[in-house]
Parts: structure tokens; C-alpha cells; sequence
């Protein structure tokens, strides 16, 4: 029974380490490796220089997105959670869709709506602001593409039964 333990214990861990990319190490491990260890990401950017960027969104089951950087020697720069306070602030009006997808990526699958009355798209990423679950809300001008607005929205607990 301690052997099944200890091994399911080890699984747990390192699926943890694969997650948030804990396990890699900056200016050692490269592309191939970040790949191995934490999935294809949902976005990828090529820069001028040469660098790479990679999204690692983690919703709706989690509030974090990773933001993975290679330098243009293809090594692994930086692993970021760019769903925070910090980063969020960043997003203001006048903002593009891909400046926005580059500073936190993308939305979770389904969890953008347009609303034609106002030619508005509005994105939506599980959040979360200090201890409290939240949501992450950027409104878009839709015929522009460019950020009108953005706010947290904090999920409201139900009460509790007496």
C-alpha cells in the first residue's frame, strides 16, 4: 500500500511540474523540451530577432496562463503566470486583439460572445484577484478591433445553508 502511494504521489507531482513548467530551466532547456514537458501551447509568436513566445492558458479548470519565452539561440528565457493583477492592468482601450492575445492569451473556447446591438466581442478568462475566483473581461469594438474596456468580475458565492 506505501509503494501504490508513494507512486501516485510522484504522478500528482509530476503532472504539477509539467503544468506550470516548474521542472524546466531557464538558459538550459529548449523548445523541444518545454513542448515535451508541458503540451503543444495554444498560440505560438515568431519574433523578428528570432525569439519565440508560447501561450499556456490552463482554464476554465484553473486561473492561470503561462506565457513561456525562448531567446533566438532557442533556449528558455522565462515562465511566466501572466493572469495576475500586474499583467491585467497592462490591457487598455485602444489595445489590438493580438496585443492582448501576446500580454495573457487566449480566452478559454466558448468563452467569448459578440453582442451585435453594440458591436462588441467580449473575451472572458477565469481569474483570479487576491484570494477571491474571479473573471477576467475584455470588451472589444468589434468592427475595429480594439479594446474599449476591461474589468473583474468576482464570482459570488451561494450562501450558505443554515
Amino acid at each position: 500500500m506505501k509503494i501504490r502511494f508513494l507512486a501516485l504521489a510522484a504522478v500528482i507531482l509530476s503532472a504539477c511540474a509539467s503544468y506550470s513548467g516548474s521542472s524546466l530551466e531557464p538558459g538550459t532547456d529548449t523548445l523541444d523540451t518545454v513542448i515535451r514537458v508541458m503540451g503543444e501551447p495554444a498560440m505560438r509568436w515568431q519574433d523578428a530577432d528570432g525569439s519565440i513566445q508560447l501561450s499556456y492558458p490552463r482554464g476554465p479548470s484553473s486561473p492561470e496562463s503561462f506565457m513561456v519565452k525562448l531567446g533566438k539561440d532557442g533556449k528558455l528565457q522565462s515562465i511566466k503566470n501572466v493572469l495576475v493583477p500586474e499583467v491585467t492592468r497592462q490591457i487598455s482601450a485602444g489595445m489590438t486583439k493580438d496585443e492582448v492575445l501576446r500580454l495573457i492569451g487566449p480566452p478559454e473556447n466558448g468563452w467569448t460572445i459578440y453582442f451585435k446591438a453594440r458591436d462588441e466581442l467580449v473575451w472572458d478568462w477565469r481569474y483570479q484577484e487576491s484570494s477571491e475566483l474571479a473573471h477576467f473581461v475584455v470588451l472589444f469594438d468589434a468592427t475595429r478591433g480594439t479594446v474599449r474596456s476591461s474589468m473583474v468580475i468576482i464570482d459570488i458565492k451561494p450562501p450558505t445553508p443554515f
